[in-house]
């Protein structure tokens, strides 16, 4: 990096995973003025269990935070997709081999932890500064990135605030992306997925009655049940002390609720019911949820964008590439966004904007096409294992019982589980790649 670089005024709106992972980047690459900028009072992550697969670990491990996540993390040895009504394992896949492949297990663990550390590695690099309990709101993209930052607290004066590059990490109900695509006339709006999960966690102490439901706990397993338009994926998190059960489901609660709803606290007795045709054992696990502690999740996306970047501001994670969660790929892929970033901007060879926006179209370039992939794969992925009978089933199903009889030459209908996809987003560099499209492109834009 040349030094007039490192003294670049760099703002990041965010400290989700994404606005948290670019951060860290930066300050590893040298840059001395970071400013993240979050409108919740503080970091006091919530939330339920995470895919930590190897793409991501990779990263981390990079940038020194990952050793605190895998203290807490379970690595997963196998996983089952069962019928949700029988609970017949239709497909077990072998885990096993995913670290002596990839370099690191597949493993899973809490959001919380995470992003707590990565907030930890950040907190130890004097460049980042954290601006909390503010909104930010009116960006600006020439001569510099602007935007007005407005305090929360009472009687504190909004400010405007100028920087040399602006990195929006804002979500799904990214302003940001609102601003820029009114700048280039152009409407992309959040779209309903017709879809809606349930998040739940279950301690030990709530599953020791049932000792088939403590052996899932105890186990290294995910297990996946499906059903016609319906799913659930569930694992042991934070050491085996909690199971972590995500679902999915068609949405009923949000259709008629104003468009930034995205949480609202679930019946039990809804939930239940969604899920009644499932085994008893899926039942049994679900009735243990506590009344007043179902909380369904809205999921929504939008379409792919012309572009992520403008002038010397930029999109990051789902605030340009938000996913469905059936790849188990979001919070990865926001990863993979700031890590970029860090590797393209430390290569600026010097201070000028021209320089800046030529960085971050690469970056674009690295990331946009793999992201939006990703993304379809995960719908495509959602209406698979949804299926309803028919033909399509009927052929989804018959893949299945050739994977069982070692027939089907490895190929799984839940991508998640199939070599050929993990090979694809876990053996992925997105750093290397970076670093060569950086060499070659840069000098020709």
């Amino acid at each position: 990096m040349h030094d007039s670089a490192r003294n670049l005024k760099i703002c990041i709106i965010g400290a989700g995973m994404g606005g948290l992972t670019t951060a860290l980047a930066l300050a590893k690459a040298g840059f001395q003025r970071i400013d993240v900028y979050e409108y919740a009072s503080d970091l006091g992550f919530v939330g339920a269990g995470i895919q930590l697969a190897p793409n991501m670990a990779r990263i981390l491990d990079r940038l020194g935070v990952w050793a605190d996540i895998e203290k807490e993390a379970v690595t997963l040895s196998e996983t089952y997709i069962r019928q949700g009504s029988t609970d017949e394992a239709l497909a077990h896949v072998n885990l096993d081999y995913v670290q002596a492949t990839y370099g690191y297990p597949h493993m899973v663990g809490h959001r919380s932890s995470l992003a707590g550390s990565i907030f930890a590695g950040c907190q130890r690099e004097p460049a980042i500064s954290f601006h909390f309990s503010t909104n930010t709101e009116n960006v600006s993209f020439f001569p510099k990135p602007s935007f007005t930052a407005v305090p929360r607290a009472e009687g504190a004066a909004p400010q405007r605030i100028e920087a040399d590059v602006l990195l929006a990490a804002d979500g799904v109900k990214s302003n940001t992306r609102v601003d820029m695509l009114r700048e280039l006339g152009v409407t992309a709006q959040v779209e309903d997925s017709g879809q809606a999960a349930y998040r739940i966690m279950l301690t030990r102490e709530q599953m020791s009655g049932d000792a088939e439901l403590l052996a899932l706990l105890d186990g290294d397993c995910a297990t996946r049940w499906i059903g016609p338009k319906r799913h659930i994926i569930a694992y042991p998190v934070s050491g085996k002390a909690i199971y972590n059960i995500s679902t999915a489901q068609p949405d009923v609660n949000f259709a008629a609720a104003p468009s930034a709803s995205y949480t609202t606290r679930g019946s039990k007795a809804q939930m239940l019911q969604v899920f009644a045709d499932f085994s008893p054992k899926v039942r049994r696990m679900l009735d243990l949820v506590p009344e007043g502690e179902v909380c369904e999740w809205r999921l929504r996306v939008h379409a792919p964008l012309p572009t992520w970047v403008r002038g010397c501001v930029a999109l990051v994670g789902d605030a340009c590439h938000p996913t469905l969660p059936h790849l188990a790929q979001g919070a990865a892929q926001a990863i993979e966004d700031g890590a970029v970033l860090g590797a393209v901007l430390r290569r600026l060879p010097d201070a000028e904007p021209r320089s800046i926006n030529k960085a971050l179209r690469i970056y674009e370039d690295v990331r946009k096409e793999r992201a939006e992939l990703l993304v379809e794969l995960a719908a495509a992925n959602g209406r698979e294992m949804h299926l309803g009978e028919g033909k399509a089933k009927e052929e989804r199903d018959r893949l299945f019982k050739a994977l069982k009889e070692g027939k089907g030459g490895g190929q799984v209908p839940d991508k998640w589980a199939d070599k050929e996809v993990q090979r694809m987003i876990y053996g992925h560099d997105c750093v290397k790649e970076a670093e060569a499209v950086f060499e070659r492109s840069f000098a020709k834009l």
